[in-house]
């Protein structure tokens, strides 16, 4: 185990080089000119020239990578143009909000798809296979922007149960911030639940017909045993893998999820600093997201070896 996590945090390193490269060339292809947006409507020459040269523009492409990733090694992933504070403080801001809107949609995802999936796979056939599939159908077609309109209509507007809008962090009031994110967890998990069940529904079936099950059940496990302890675990793999991967999405920002419930997290932050060419605050942002999405590769990978013990070795 020691080896391999060992061989992968190695791997890791050229191929945050890599990604650390695509960033700033990318975004480099922006259109605007961050200078002339921060001078303002009178577009001093003087002042785009004081700009250009606290921000290092006027360097060479090369140089001004150089002093990127120097900053980014250190811990210093730069300064907003546009509202002066680090990129550092804006993300552990963020951060939070939205990572506590991935996990809450991640936990109802997994709950949902993975017991659907199995539900329906073990009553192939019957009525709670149809159910569940049409579950699916509903979550895969269903807008994000239409369904939580929607949960707003009628758990805020006509039952006042909930919230429209906003967030409260759990470190203020625990209640008032899960009041504030269910609906828009409900809504993110709802459409990444229906994929979970259709992998977990076709890996169940791939591994109930395989012969270790069939000999599992000649030995007169009971059922409940069988499936929770020697199919399921054996048809986790691909699930694990998609749910990283979604989690990594999800804690990348969900931007139309966060505009509707009005949710200041990594979504709006991304897209407020594309639009202000705000280069710094785009760069880091987008290095936190690549460097989430890698770390929660190798989380899978190590659960692959946990779940299913014919990875040791």
């Amino acid at each position: 185990m020691l080896t391999f996590l060992g061989n992968r945090l190695l791997q890791l390193i050229p191929t945050l080089f890599f990604v650390s490269l695509i960033i700033f060339c990318l975004q480099q292809l922006l259109p605007g000119d961050p200078a002339l947006v921060m001078a303002g409507e009178e577009r001093d020459p003087e002042v785009i020239a004081q700009i250009r040269r606290q921000y290092r523009l006027d360097q060479p492409l090369p140089v001004q990578y150089v002093y990127w990733v120097k900053g980014v090694v250190t811990g210093d992933l730069g300064e907003s143009m546009r509202i002066k504070v680090p990129v550092r403080d804006l993300i552990l801001e963020k951060l939070p909000v939205t990572a506590q809107l991935a996990t809450m949609a991640i936990v109802i995802a997994l709950v949902i798809g993975v017991g659907a999936g199995i539900i329906s796979a073990v009553k192939k056939g019957t009525l709670w296979d149809y159910a569940a599939n049409v579950l699916a159908l509903w979550g895969i077609s269903t807008p994000n922007f239409w369904l939580g309109i929607m949960l707003i209509f009628l758990f805020s507007v006509k039952l006042g149960w909930l919230p429209a809008s906003g967030f409260v962090h759990l470190s203020q009031d625990w209640r008032a911030s899960l009041a504030a994110t269910i609906m828009p967890a409900f809504v993110l998990g709802n459409a990444i639940a229906a994929v979970l069940m259709r992998h977990t529904r076709s890996a169940m079936l791939a591994v109930l017909d395989s012969d270790y099950v069939r000999t599992a059940r000649a030995k007169g496990l009971r059922e409940r045993t069988v499936i929770l302890k020697h199919a399921m675990r054996n048809a986790l793999t691909p699930v694990i893998t998609l749910a990283a991967l979604e989690l990594g999405t999800l804690l990348s920002g969900a931007v139309l999820t966060e505009q509707i419930f009005s949710i200041p997290g990594f979504g709006k932050l991304i897209v407020d600093s594309v639009f202000n060419r705000d280069y710094a605050v785009v760069q880091g942002v987008v290095l936190v997201t690549a460097t989430t999405y890698l770390a929660l590769n190798l989380l899978a990978d190590v659960a692959y070896i946990l779940v299913n013990p014919r990875l040791r070795g």
